[in-house]
């Protein structure tokens, strides 16, 4: 993502139940920033049908109007608990199609590290979620997005305490 006032951003992206919302709010709290939550869950959560190919066009818009909002808050960093690449390859992989928008403004959106979290966590049901044998397919596409918008990222693996230690580290690198 181009950078606005000197804010350095940095996107968590992985598979399912890899923490990436705990570790979102931990790292906004150790850097004394915000995080911006994943829209998707609430938007889902309200729905009373099925989500549609709109719908995750329409949470992936939402999403980056609540992470601009979030910006005037930021304090030098800001975390996003989600991003364009997952909605991409959710809608390739749920409807075999990516609306252009989605595809056309993950460049122009393009954060400055992302995280990529390793499916070494153990699976935590949760009625949102629905690919609890298909982590590992998950991350490799991540990865493969990554790399072919050639993003700064590094790998997240570890469990709780030593996780959130992990990208700490990654970030301290990126940043010094």
């Amino acid at each position: 993502m181009e950078k606005k006032n000197d804010i350095i951003r940095i996107a968590l992206i992985g598979p399912e139940s890899t923490a990436k919302s705990t570790l979102s709010e931990a790292l906004a709290k150790h850097y004394d920033t915000v995080w911006v939550k994943e829209h998707a869950r609430e938007y889902l959560s309200r729905l009373q049908s099925k989500y549609t190919l709109t719908d995750i066009l329409t949470i992936a818009k939402e999403q980056l109007e609540l992470e601009k909002n979030a910006l005037k808050k930021a304090n030098k960093i800001i975390f996003a608990d989600t991003e364009l690449i997952i909605s991409k390859v959710w809608c390739e992989d749920v409807f075999n199609v990516c609306p252009d928008w989605i595809s056309q403004n993950i460049q122009a959106h393009k954060y400055d590290l992302y995280l990529l979290t390793y499916p070494d966590l153990l699976w935590e049901a949760d009625p949102l979620r629905e690919n609890p044998n298909r982590r590992i397919y998950f991350y490799d596409l991540y990865e493969k997005e990554l790399k072919a918008i050639q993003a700064n990222y590094s790998i997240i693996k570890g469990e709780q305490d030593q996780r959130v230690k992990n990208c700490i580290s990654s970030i301290d690198l990126f940043l010094y």
